[in-house]
C-alpha cells in the first residue's frame, strides 16, 4: 500500500484528532445510545493508511473532499464495537439523503481513492469487522478489482475469516473510462449492505466482467438503490467455486437497482452477457429493480438467468433455490429469463421454487436486439417454478422446454403459469422434440397448471381450458397506450376480472410502480 502524499511525517503530526461534543451528523444513521466516537479529518497528503489503521470503533474518518489519495488501501479488524466510518468532508446537507442515490455530477463533493497497481483500490483484511464507507468515490485503473470485500481465494477458507458489517453507503465506483475494469466489488463478506451507489465503466475485451460479483461469501446482502453498469454481468453470485466448503450465498436481497449498460456499448468490442445471475445462491429476493439494454453478443441476450453451475470439481452443492423474482421492470433485452435445472458439466444440486411473479417484459424483440426473443426458457429438469402475473411484449416463444431426449424428455415438475399476458407468436410454449400446446406440455409438464393465461395469436385447441386467445390487434386494444409504452389495462378491459382468481390478467402496475419507485414506468 501507498498512499498519494508519500511524505514521511507520521499520522499523529498531520491529522486533526477532535472530539466531538455533539454528535457527529453521520449518512449512516447509529441507533440510539451509540457511543460517540472520535472525528479525524484526513487531508490530502496524509497518510490514509495510519489513519485507518489508528482508528478505533465508533470513530469516523473525514476525508476532505476533492482530496486523492492513492494507493491499496486495507479495512483491518477491529475490536468489538460500533463501526468505524470512512466518510467525506463535506456537510450531509450538501448530499444526497440516506435513501437517494449519488451520481457522478456530485463527485466534486467526494474524496478520490484511487487505484495503485494491480491490486484493489480498498480491500479487507481476514475477519475485518464493522466498517462504514460514506461519500467517497472509488477510481479505478483498469486493473482487476477496484473494491474486494472479503476473498475469492484459498485465503478465505473458513467462516473465521470471513468480514462482516459492512456498508457501502452513497459510493462511486468508476472502472477507468479508457480501460475499464474486471469487477467493481468483490462481495465475499458476511452481513454487507452497498446501496444509494453508482458503479459504472466496469468492461473489458474477452473478459467477463461484474459491477457486483460474489461467491465465497455467506451473506446477507442487500444490493439496494444503485446505479449497476458492466458490460458482462450487473450482478452476479456464483461463477468461481467457494472456498468455504458447502458454502451457498445466501439470504440476498437485490432491490430498485437500475442494471443497464450504454447504448453505445453495442457497437463496441466489450463483452456483454446479461444483466444478474445466479449461479449458486440461496433465499433470494429480486424486487422493484429496472432492467435494460441486454443485446445478444457473447451470450444469446437473456437478461436474467437462474442456472445453477457447479464452478469446480468439489461443489457439488451447489445451487439456485428459494428466488423471487418480482416487480421488476425488464425492457430493451434479446431474451427474458434462463433457468437450468442440473449443472450440464458437473454435478450440482437441482435449481427449484423460483418464483416469477408481477412482472413486465417489454420490447424483448430479437429483430432489435438479436437473440430469440424468448421470454422464458426452462431446461435440463428444474422444479417447483410458478409464474404468475406477468405482462410480457415478446417477439420469440413464450416458454421453451428443453432437456433429455424427444423419446424421454426431462420432467419440470411443479410448473405453474397462471393469469400472464403475452404474444403466442408462432410456437407459444415449445418443447424440443415435441411441438407446440399440449404435446409440450405432456411431455416437459406433466403435473403443470396453466390457466387463466392471455396467449395473443394462439388456438384454444392446443391449450388446455381456461385460457384466452384474443387477436394480436385485440391485445393491443386492451392497453391505455401501446404505442406510447403504457401497458395498463384500460379501465373498461374484460381482462381485469378475467384472472383464475376472479382479478386482473397481467402485471399490476400500481404494485409495480410502489416497488420501483417510479423509475420508468408510467
Amino acid at each position: 500500500m501507498s498512499s498519494k502524499s508519500g511524505q514521511g511525517a507520521t499520522a499523529s503530526r498531520q491529522m486533526v484528532r477532535v472530539v466531538t461534543a455533539a454528535a457527529v451528523v453521520l449518512g449512516v444513521a447509529f441507533a440510539a445510545g451509540h457511543a460517540r466516537g472520535t472525528n479525524v479529518l484526513v487531508r490530502a497528503g496524509d497518510d490514509l493508511q495510519a489513519a485507518i489503521n489508528e482508528a478505533r470503533p465508533g470513530d469516523v474518518l473525514r476525508l476532505e473532499a476533492g482530496a486523492t489519495f492513492t494507493g491499496n488501501f486495507i479495512l483491518p479488524a477491529k475490536a468489538p464495537g460500533e463501526p468505524v466510518t470512512i466518510r467525506t468532508s463535506t456537510d450531509d446537507r450538501r448530499l444526497p439523503s440516506e435513501h437517494d442515490r449519488i451520481a457522478p455530477e456530485q463527485q466534486s463533493l467526494l474524496p478520490t481513492i484511487a487505484q495503485q497497481g494491480a491490486e484493489p483500490a480498498l480491500r479487507t483484511s481476514p475477519g475485518a469487522n464493522g466498517w462504514r464507507i460514506v461519500g467517497v468515490r472509488f477510481l479505478g485503473n483498469g486493473n482487476g478489482d477496484l473494491i474486494t470485500l472479503g476473498d475469492g481465494g484459498d485465503n478465505q477458507n473458513s467462516y473465521s475469516r470471513v468480514p462482516e458489517n459492512i456498508t457501502l453507503d452513497r459510493v462511486l465506483v468508476l472502472g477507468d473510462a479508457e480501460k475499464g475494469q474486471k469487477r467493481g466489488i468483490a462481495l465475499n463478506s458476511a452481513d454487507t449492505t452497498i446501496r444509494n451507489s453508482h458503479i459504472a465503466d466496469i468492461k473489458a475485451v474477452g473478459q467477463e466482467t461484474q459491477a457486483i460479483a460474489g461467491w465465497n461469501g455467506p451473506g446477507p446482502f442487500l444490493i439496494e438503490n444503485n446505479h449497476l453498469e458492466a458490460a458482462g454481468i450487473c450482478v452476479l453470485f456464483g461463477g468461481a467455486e467457494p472456498s468455504i466448503g458447502s458454502l451457498v450465498p445466501s439470504n440476498i436481497v437485490v432491490r430498485r437497482n437500475t442494471m443497464t449498460r450504454p447504448i453505445e456499448w453495442r457497437d463496441s468490442e466489450w463483452t456483454v452477457k446479461n444483466l444478474l445471475e445466479l449461479k449458486n445462491a440461496r433465499e433470494v429476493m429480486i424486487e422493484g429493480n429496472v432492467m435494460e439494454r441486454n443485446w445478444a453478443a457473447a451470450q444469446v441476450g437473456f437478461a436474467v438467468l437462474f442456472t445453477v453451475r457447479a464452478s469446480g470439481p468439489t461443489a457439488r452443492w451447489s445451487t439456485v433455490e428459494n428466488v423471487t423474482f418480482q416487480n421488476n421492470l425488464v425492457r430493451g433485452v434479446a431474451g427474458g429469463i434462463n433457468v437450468l435445472g442440473f449443472d450440464t458439466d458437473r454435478v450440482s444440486q437441482q435449481a427449484r421454487n423460483i418464483l416469477i411473479r408481477n412482472n413486465l417484459f417489454d420490447d424483448v424483440n430479437h429483430e432489435r436486439w438479436g437473440g430469440n426473443g424468448m421470454f422464458l426458457q426452462l431446461g435440463d429438469e428444474p422444479a417447483d417454478i410458478t409464474v404468475e402475473r406477468n405482462t410480457v411484449m415478446q417477439s420469440g416463444n413464450l416458454v421453451t422446454a428443453y432437456g433429455g431426449t424427444s423419446a424421454a424428455p426431462r420432467p419440470i415438475r411443479g410448473f405453474r403459469f397462471v393469469n400472464n399476458i403475452g404474444r403466442h407468436n408462432s410456437y407459444g410454449v415449445f418443447g424440443n422434440g415435441r411441438g407446440v400446446g399440449l404435446p409440450a406440455i405432456e411431455a416437459y409438464f406433466p403435473d403443470a397448471v396453466i390457466t387463466g393465461n392471455v396467449m395473443a395469436g394462439g388456438s384454444s385447441r392446443l391449450y388446455p381450458p381456461g385460457n384466452f386467445f384474443p387477436s394480436l390487434e385485440e391485445l393491443m386494444r386492451q392497453f391505455v397506450n401501446p404505442d406510447g409504452g403504457d401497458l395498463r389495462l384500460r379501465p373498461d378491459s374484460a381482462w381485469r376480472s378475467a384472472a383464475s382468481d376472479g382479478g386482473a390478467v397481467g402485471v399490476d402496475h400500481a404494485e409495480l410502480f410502489r416497488a420501483i419507485g417510479g423509475m420508468g414506468l408510467r
